[in-house]
């Protein structure tokens, strides 16, 4: 399908949902990893998410990629994605209530941080390839316990241990969140293409739906 590709506080890619008698669609917020930050937003278009999106007919959700400058980290830019975001749901046929962030490597640990500042914004997570933030506190953690997530490791990514994973897993558990953890057994860091292309995931991105505040867990 057709990907735009806009200007911003961030350059950003974005794709309209297929239209569908005008009803609000999910919305899924994608943050690239370190090595496409810089000045050139189609090295995004090369895999993963964003590749799938550009390649597949209309899906049933809204996408944007923002792309990060050289040297800077998505929590640096935390205020501008959220921004980014208060302005699709504003310009856009957004459902505010079905907003997925996913996030790949370094763009793993920035969701995990916006996911953990700002967790009445989401109704799910999708952590591909990257470690939660040291920064975060427990309590922080705590604060997802009502947001579904998806974590997704390569059991050969010599970047990441997959007990630092499993810990914080079995930390979320503790805390009353079911946590779906995939290992993929022969995987490396760079599986992001296997996992955006998977149907069940790509079913899973557009089931979630946020919570209200009254429920309680």
């Amino acid at each position: 399908m057709s990907i735009e590709r806009r200007s911003g506080l961030l350059p950003y890619l974005f794709s309209r949902a297929a239209e569908e008698t005008n009803k609000p669609a999910p919305l899924v917020l994608f943050l690239h990893g370190a090595r496409d930050r810089g000045t050139d937003i189609n090295v995004l278009l090369k895999w993963g998410l964003p590749r799938f999106v550009d390649e597949s007919s209309p899906l049933p959700y809204f996408f944007v990629a923002p792309q990060l400058p050289e040297g800077q980290t998505w929590v640096d830019r935390e205020a501008d994605v959220i921004a980014l975001l208060d302005n699709l749901i504003v310009s856009q046929s957004i459902d505010p209530s079905r907003v997925i962030l996913s996030g790949f490597s370094l763009g793993t640990a920035g969701a995990w941080h916006i996911a953990a500042t700002h967790p009445g914004r989401f109704a799910g997570l999708v952590a591909v390839s990257g470690r939660v933030p040291k920064t975060l506190e427990t309590n922080q953690l705590a604060a997802l316990k009502e947001i579904p997530i998806q974590i997704f490791q390569g059991a050969k990514d010599e970047k990441l241990s997959i007990e630092d994973t499993q810990q914080i897993v079995d930390t979320l558990h503790g805390l009353g969140r079911t946590v779906d953890f995939t290992v993929i057994p022969e995987g490396d860091h760079f599986i992001a293409d296997e996992v955006y292309t998977d149907s069940k995931l790509q079913q899973w991105l557009i089931s979630q739906s946020r919570r209200p505040a009254s429920v309680v867990a």
